[in-house]
């Protein structure tokens, strides 16, 4: 009788497949049987890209002499530590009485390089192959992914840009380090004092370390700039409020060489002259210019995607981006949270008709119980569809992370941040069915002799969705309408119902007396260093660090590295002692020897450090995922590319240059730091 052979990814995927399937059959060595089907289970990856020395024993010892490597066809291994599995699916994937092959391999480029190494390295032939793409581990997704599974030809463009992506990162990595640590590797470890130092680079990695590096020598470069700006202190009603002024039109300081930008003073004397040309007619009063009242709706945020749930859990709990992703991976083999590793931060057309279940099941989540079924007698879900919640066409393999309303047995014998990280998960994700927060705003200007004083208040009016949004968990009740914020010159000041109905009485040409003016000092702030989370979001934009969510949509797909890759690449980075991180703080900064990797590539390859262009290799392997290109082009670019930097490090002579950038760093450090064993690996990098 012809059995179904199903294939996942790791042991406890291919559990919940069976469990799914029905098949209470006997558990063998390595994978599960029943009268009609089978289940077996990869762990990882089985089958990695052999090292050059497999090609040649030439290509063992590092030299100029064996570069650039660029093979014909490239040769693959069984990984030694897990023969013994591969073996077992090797001998399942060629049973005769095998004649389907579901693969339920992870849903996404990497899930698709697994199992097809897997299937050309056990020389699958003549069998039905079928591909299952799934967004949750519920029960119902497995089988309705089982259902659906269509046949695995129609993933080929997704598998070619994976064996692609590999092997972009394989040659990039070998040649790209062999060559410079030929070149290099003793200018470094003589500066450092160390016996041997190889330079490790990558295509992703590098261009990090330089965004890190980069920003670092911004802050050392930056310097304060005081300014001064002259603040009036107005009396309405019995209750007060401040004025900033600015040398708007009109003023007799506009455009004056004298300011630090519109609302302030280079000079302290400066800012007095002004407060003493005003002070000249006691008692003081000022004029209402111009009145503005307005409500302000604020909508709930889009939905979480990997990296801006990492940056999220990195502000909130100080967790570096592998370890959150390593939390939603277990809350989605939990079946609690859907498929973390999407790009996506909205819903697909197909979810958003079901959503109720989803958010059914949350009513019996304690947290959120009250607000689950708040949000089913709203109604809003009904018209989820219809916003901007909700878009196929910027989804590309999955859709948000969002609960799945289901395994909330589970939840208690996880860790606590892993139970706090859902609970945020959740209310992100109930938001989108509350109204928006009201504010009201009041923007007032006042004259006192032709010079103006800005002031505009913000009062929140109505919740909406921030009645939900704060974490149980969490010291801080609310959000930015309960404080004080400061922008571009401009402060938004939360106020109370007095002085509100004291501003809304308010009218043009109505007299305000002052109670005085007086100098507020500040000072211009140097850039800000990435922490863990806003390295995910600045590698998710190409190397901006853009905090409006619109703008970053509007960008989208532009990314150094992918959801599923960025957290592995600065981990590396710590890895191999390029990158510090403090893990109280989450804040990263560059090592000395990251700095001098920084400037060796800086002076030979400096391509690898352009975000731009790290981004548009990621892109272009999206465009053969998308059949846009073929294989062979990218190849083709890729070898090019490849050749054409080595020889040029081959032939450039910066040793002596490079001293003066190290002496540069290495004033910023104590000593130059002993290096491990693991920074003195080159080879295969991401």
């Amino acid at each position: 009788m012809a059995k179904a052979l199903y294939i996942a990814e790791k042991p406890s995927v291919a559990q919940e497949f069976a469990k799914a399937l029905k098949i209470n059959g006997q558990r063998r060595d390595g994978y599960l049987e029943s009268e009609t089907s089978v289940v077996t289970w990869c762990v990882g990856h089985l089958v990695t890209m052999s090292y050059p020395e497999k090609y040649d024993i030439k290509y063992k010892r590092w030299s100029l002499d064996t570069l650039p490597f660029l093979p014909r066809e490239f040769k693959y291994e069984v990984i030694p530590g897990v023969q013994k599995q591969f073996d077992i699916v090797k001998g399942l994937l060629n049973r005769p009485d095998v004649d389907t092959i579901y693969v339920c391999t992870d849903s996404g480029r990497e899930g698709e390089y697994i199992y097809r190494l897997v299937a050309q390295m056990a020389g699958v032939k003549g069998k039905n192959q079928k591909r299952v793409w799934i967004d949750s581990q519920t029960e119902e997704e497995i089988l309705r992914g089982i259902r659906e599974a269509k046949d695995i030809s129609e993933y080929d463009n997704l598998s070619a840009s994976a064996y692609l992506r590999a092997k972009e990162d394989y040659l990039m990595g070998i040649n790209f380090s062999r060559v410079l640590t030929l070149r290099y590797g003793n200018s470094v470890s003589n500066y450092l004092g160390s016996k041997y130092q190889a330079i490790s680079v990558g295509r992703v990695m590098t261009c990090v370390l330089g965004m890190v590096v980069r920003r670092e020598r911004e802050i050392r470069a930056f310097v304060k700039t005081p300014f001064y700006r002259v603040i009036s202190s107005i009396a309405l009603e019995g209750e007060k409020f401040d004025g900033e002024w600015r040398a708007v039109e009109g003023s007799r300081y506009f455009q004056s060489p004298v300011l630090y930008k519109e609302n302030g003073f280079r000079k302290k004397e400066d800012a007095e002259r002004l407060i003493q040309e005003l002070s000249v007619n006691p008692p003081l009063t000022c004029g209402v210019e111009k009145v503005e009242r307005k409500k302000e709706n604020k909508n709930p945020p889009l939905l979480f995607n990997l990296a801006e749930l990492q940056n999220v859990c990195s502000k909130l709990f100080k967790i570096s981006p592998d370890e959150t992703l390593a939390i939603v991976q277990e809350l989605y083999e939990k079946k609690l949270v859907t498929y973390p590793r999407t790009d996506a931060r909205v819903l697909s057309t197909a979810v958003a008709k079901e959503i109720y279940k989803n958010i059914a099941g949350l009513k019996n989540y304690g947290p959120v119980g009250e607000a689950a079924k708040e949000a089913l007698e709203l109604g809003t879900y009904k018209n989820i569809a219809k916003t901007r919640y909700t878009n196929d066409k910027q989804i590309t393999d999955h859709y948000a992370i969002i609960p799945t309303g289901q395994g909330l047995g589970a939840l208690q014998k996880l860790s606590q941040t892993a139970q706090r990280v859902y609970e945020t998960i959740v209310r992100r994700f109930l938001s989108i069915f509350y109204p928006p927060a009201i504010y009201q705003k009041v923007s007032l200007v006042t004259k006192m002799e032709k010079e103006a004083f800005f002031s505009s208040f913000k009062v929140l009016l109505s919740e909406g969705y921030l009645k939900i949004a704060s974490n149980s968990f969490s010291r801080k009740k609310g959000e930015e309408g309960e404080k004080s914020r400061e922008g571009d010159g401009e402060t938004e000041i939360s106020c109370d119902e007095a002085l509100l109905n004291a501003l809304q009485r308010l009218k043009k040409n109505d007299i305000l007396p002052v109670d005085g003016l007086s100098i507020k000092e500040g000072e211009t702030s140097p850039p800000k260093r990435y922490n863990s989370g806003s390295m995910i979001l600045a590698m998710e934009n190409a190397g901006q660090l853009i905090e409006d969510e619109e703008l970053r949509a509007q960008i989208k797909g532009s990314g150094i590295g992918t959801s599923a890759t960025r957290a592995e690449i600065l981990k590396k980075l710590f890895h191999i002692q390029y990158l510090s991180l403090n893990k109280k703080t989450q804040v990263i900064t560059p090592t000395l020897l990251g700095e001098m990797i920084y400037d060796v590539v800086n002076c030979s390859i400096r391509q690898l450090l352009n975000p731009e262009l790290t981004a548009s290799w990621e892109k272009g392997l999206t465009y053969v995922a998308e059949g846009s290109i073929t294989e062979q082009e990218y190849m083709d670019k890729l070898e090019h590319f490849v050749r054409i930097r080595t020889n040029q490090v081959e032939a450039s002579n910066y040793q002596y240059a490079l001293r003066q950038f190290f002496d540069a760093a290495a004033q910023y450090y104590k000593k130059p730091e002993k290096t491990t064993a693991a920074s003195k690996r080159g080879g295969k990098s991401s």
